[in-house]
């Protein structure tokens, strides 16, 4: 039997309530929802039976598949994009999507019907950890397509260009222990737990926040030697501990999963550091601006936290392509505020003061 209190609404209930703020609302905007968590509930299903079903391993273990980025495939990657793209094109709710998995547009072409939304998605966050049976995710993000499109004209890269301030919904599905669906519509952040019973998500966590303060971080510390100067020294600060200027401990977390950082963050706070670092000067940053930086820096924003690059506020960010790479720093509020404080006004160095300057006091 069901384990869910009958007061919790499920997914198709809550996104009801919320349509009553919007009477002028079509229905089509919830119905695209309702075609995403479909695609996260047959994704889960595919994660879990993992081996049972020959889920795992790499896409092509011969050709070694890679996607757009340049990363090797794994079989529920290729099976998760699938997914999304077949549960979501048909319905004639979208204009056209955009995938880690695929280097071009997907356009909803005749004669299937097109509707006034984009969505642009990560289908399996994660994906290098599912031979360790470490939780996964999918991380999606709705934009308003433009009116030109709506009047006909030709799907291109370019209309999905849009700054993260521009959203209209966004969230992700963590494949763990429990199934959850975590959402914002722009009033707040809310998670739904999956009733594997009842095959409904139900309404378990309403309005997420994100505690001010904390003592957790995540970070790649093996990419230390490469970190910018602000990085290395709110790292630094943070590892002195007690002793040091931030007068208490901290604790250092990393799962090299962003939807499962990103989850312990809202649930519990922290702050997630994945920046712009040398290791590569060609990428300007690990993760993706439309479908993983500005879908997460939505939700932590709505539920009260802050998400940056480091330099600016993630969400103000114009996108300049569709994979573009860009340095990540979100979580509780404070914490994201000190690290943008350390860009914006480095320490003076001692090479700074004119007596050690090569043109001196001394010279003239």
């Amino acid at each position: 039997m069901s384990l869910t209190p009958r007061t919790s609404p499920t997914l198709t209930q809550f996104l009801i309530e919320e349509r009553r703020r919007f009477p002028q609302a079509s229905g089509q905007f919830n119905a695209l929802l309702l075609d995403v968590a479909m695609a996260c509930k047959a994704i889960a299903k595919s994660v879990a039976y993992g081996e049972l079903a020959g889920m795992l391993g790499k896409h092509d273990e011969q050709g070694l598949s890679v996607n757009v980025q340049g990363e090797t495939q794994q079989k529920l990657d290729v099976l998760s994009n699938e997914l999304f793209l077949r549960m979501n094109e048909r319905n004639g709710h979208l204009a056209g999507m955009v995938s880690e998995e695929m280097i071009e547009p997907y356009p909803i072409a005749d004669p299937l019907p097109r509707g006034k939304y984009l969505l642009v998605f990560d289908p399996l966050d994660g994906s290098s950890n599912i031979d360790v049976n470490v939780s996964v995710g999918s991380i999606f993000s709705i934009l308003r397509a433009p009116d030109e499109v709506l009047d006909g004209r030709p799907l291109t890269a370019q209309h999905f260009l849009q700054p993260g301030t521009r959203q209209i919904a966004a969230g992700y599905a963590l494949y763990g222990p429990s199934t959850m669906l975590v959402l914002s519509v722009g009033n707040g952040v809310h998670g739904f737990t999956l009733d594997p019973i009842l095959g409904e998500f139900t309404l378990t966590h309403r309005y997420l926040k994100v505690p001010t303060e904390t003592q957790e971080f995540a970070i790649n510390a093996s990419n230390a030697r490469f970190w910018e100067a602000p990085v290395k020294r709110y790292v630094d600060e943070c590892l002195a501990g007690k002793t040091g200027p931030r007068g208490k401990d901290f604790n250092m977390r990393w799962i090299a999963s962003l939807v499962a950082e990103a989850h312990r963050i809202l649930m519990r706070g922290g702050v997630f550091m994945y920046p712009r670092d040398t290791k590569d000067p060609s990428k300007p940053g690990r993760l993706r601006l439309l479908y993983e930086a500005n879908p997460i820096g939505f939700l932590m924003e709505q539920a009260g936290g802050r998400a940056s690059t480091g330099h600016q506020p993630m969400l103000e960010v114009q996108p300049d392509s569709l994979h573009q790479r860009i340095g990540l720093v979100f979580g509780s509020k404070s914490e994201v505020e000190r690290i943008e404080q350390y860009h914006a006004h480095p320490p003076r160095r001692e090479s700074d003061n004119p007596l050690f300057a090569e043109r001196s006091l001394f010279r003239d």
